[in-house]
């Protein structure tokens, strides 16, 4: 008795914890499309370079979710934006914007590589001019 009372409580819990709160998808054909067009512009803060369109976890799942509920609340593609980007970060964005903050990451790999091959050109130049002399 004790055990399917026990198995009774599990399964209970089980199904709640699985149960998905929100909207799966949009009734409107329109909104369905913006929203999926937006899960595709946010990657999934878990997985590494998926978008939440593409992502299966559970993160991914709330923010969808979450996207689909902000645009039945009636806000715009840039309000959504804003507030993902506000609670999660640049990070978020599959396409980073370029700012001043992030100036080292998008030009970085470029500098170091030209400071790099200042680098190895004066090292031949001397190595030229030690052979010739």
């Amino acid at each position: 008795m004790m055990r399917a009372i026990v198995l009774a409580l599990f399964t209970l819990f089980a199904t709640a914890a699985l149960a998905e709160t929100g909207p799966e998808k949009l009734s409107d054909p329109a909104q369905e499309a913006r929203a999926v067009e937006l899960q595709k512009e946010f990657r999934c803060p878990v997985c590494q370079g998926q978008s939440l369109d593409e992502s299966n976890s559970m993160v991914a799942g709330d923010l969808r979710r979450l996207i689909r509920a902000r645009i039945e609340a009636g806000d715009n593609n840039d309000q959504i934006k804003q507030y993902l980007v506000a609670r999660y970060g640049d990070v978020i964005l599959m396409k980073p914007v370029l700012e001043p903050e992030n100036y080292a990451l998008w030009f970085g790999p470029l500098i170091i590589l030209l400071i790099g091959g200042a680098v190895v050109a004066r090292v031949v130049s001397k190595a030229r001019r030690g052979t010739a002399a």
